[in-house]
């Protein structure tokens, strides 16, 4: 029997939800990370120095929780560390816009490690950065999650705070009427819009949206459930009956995330992507600070309600311990599901850890608050805002990775959890208030007025 290598399997792959297509360089190297660790080695290797011309010394693959979409780790060239990670999107090669404007973010101000080593050639595009000893912010929050520090957890709220006073100043003095066609271009749509359709028709469901839930099963604690079951369920969360499905959210993201329906509230420069495995948290000097890396979706175009959306998610909702380390939900927090009569109910003791409220308080005081209310001076604030809003936040863990049960890295458990933040944030509850609305309540200019 003639056997195949990893490499020469993953050739055969075909992009999501379309026509055979040559895969990119960097898709074949993401997908073999995950089959066999030592080829992806060999083969990055060849790749860098390929694109650098550099002799590549000792390479090391980071295999984290958070590198879904991309791959990151470390080698060595004639003595020196350096850094390097890539985004990869599945469709990647039928996709359009730019990647990797990082001089668009430093330009507007916005604190930026840039790399010293670039490549945007279309199925080559990676960053080099030197090699430093900082932690992502990601890593701080989590080992605050677990190990709760009063004066810690005050550090990194205070420099998640200027951090997102530098985002207002930049998104105030960037603010401008967009048109659809600028909208159209940025790269930021491929975290959003272009994981719920077909590439090459535009049709929906198409992409991530058809590939990890439609005509599958849902599995919760002690319920499975066909998509026709699931998706028509009326939706009853921690008690509290929400106004829509998981079919009709689904299906109000496809149409408010179209870019063609997001200039009405203008653009501004931004990163795009700046959840906190893609930040420094710097603490060379006697106050840390934050700073950005991995510019792959930065824009000067970005729509204004979509810019800060996925740090808004997965920097607060996000955690603790349900998205991204969905193996510790058994261990700290109680789900319970039923389906009875056309109804789902899905209960958890789930909560916002300290930390994450401080780095909400921040997110809420800092920029959404004063960024909506001058939206709503210069009558740039559309009524819609607050349903494009929530279509964006339940798009974040939605298409970021598989939320079902067994399909992926989540449990029956973790995927009840899950699938409860999405509910909460695709829709508004019938009466009562919940953490999702307290967060549109605070931030709605008219509540200010």
């Amino acid at each position: 029997m003639r056997m195949l290598c990893p490499l020469c399997v993953i050739n055969t792959l075909e992009s999501v939800d379309m026509e055979p297509t040559q895969l990119s360089r960097t898709a074949k190297i993401r997908q073999l990370a995950k089959l066999d660790s030592k080829a992806a080695v060999v083969e990055l290797t060849a790749f860098l120095h390929d694109v650098f011309d550099i002799e590549i010394n000792d390479l090391r693959i980071n295999h984290d929780q958070y590198s879904l979409n991309s791959l990151n780790g470390f080698f060595q060239s004639n003595g020196i560390a350096y850094f390097f990670k890539f985004h990869q999107e599945e469709g990647e090669e039928d996709m359009q816009g730019e990647y990797y404007r990082a001089e668009i973010v430093a330009d507007a101000g916005l604190p930026i490690d840039m790399p010293i080593m670039m490549s945007t050639q279309p199925g080559e595009q990676i960053l080099v950065y030197t090699k430093r000893e900082d932690k992502r912010f990601s890593d701080v929050l989590l080992m605050l999650d677990k190990n709760p520090d009063d004066g810690a957890e005050l550090r990194a709220a205070d420099a998640e705070k200027v951090l997102n006073q530098q985002i207002l100043a930049v998104a105030l003095r960037t603010l401008h009427p967009v048109t659809p066609q600028q909208v159209a271009e940025e790269p930021m749509h491929h975290l959003f819009f272009d994981r719920m359709v077909n590439l090459k028709t535009g049709q929906a469901p198409g992409g991530r949206y058809k590939d990890f839930y439609i005509d599958k099963e849902f599995e919760f604690p002690g319920v499975k459930l066909s998509w026709h079951e699931f998706s028509n369920a009326s939706l009853v969360i921690n008690g509290q009956r929400m106004q829509s499905t998981f079919d009709e959210i689904f299906k109000a993201a496809v149409q408010r995330l179209n870019p063609v329906n997001l200039a009405d509230a203008g653009g501004f420069t931004a990163h795009g992507d700046a959840h906190n495995a893609n930040v420094w948290y710097k603490t060379n000097s006697s106050t840390p600070t934050l700073s950005y890396f991995d510019p792959a979706f930065a824009g000067k175009h970005i729509p204004s309600l979509l810019a800060e959306a996925k740090a808004t998610f997965h920097n607060v909702f996000a955690h603790p311990f349900w998205l991204y380390d969905s193996n510790d939900v058994v261990t700290n927090f109680q789900t319970e599901a039923k389906y009875r009569d056309g109804n789902l109910f899905l209960d958890s003791d789930w909560k916002l850890s300290r930390v994450r409220e401080r780095l909400l308080e921040a997110k809420i005081e800092d920029f959404w608050r004063p960024f909506l209310k001058e939206l709503a001076v210069r009558e740039m604030l559309p009524a819609t805002w607050q349903q494009t809003l929530r279509s964006a936040l339940a798009m974040c863990p939605a298409l970021v990775m598989n939320l079902r049960g067994g399909a992926d890295r989540h449990s029956p458990d973790s995927s009840a959890i899950a699938f409860s933040m999405v509910g909460l944030c695709g829709s508004a509850p019938e009466g009562g208030s919940n953490l999702i609305t307290d967060f549109f309540d605070r931030i709605d200019p008219l509540r200010m007025q």
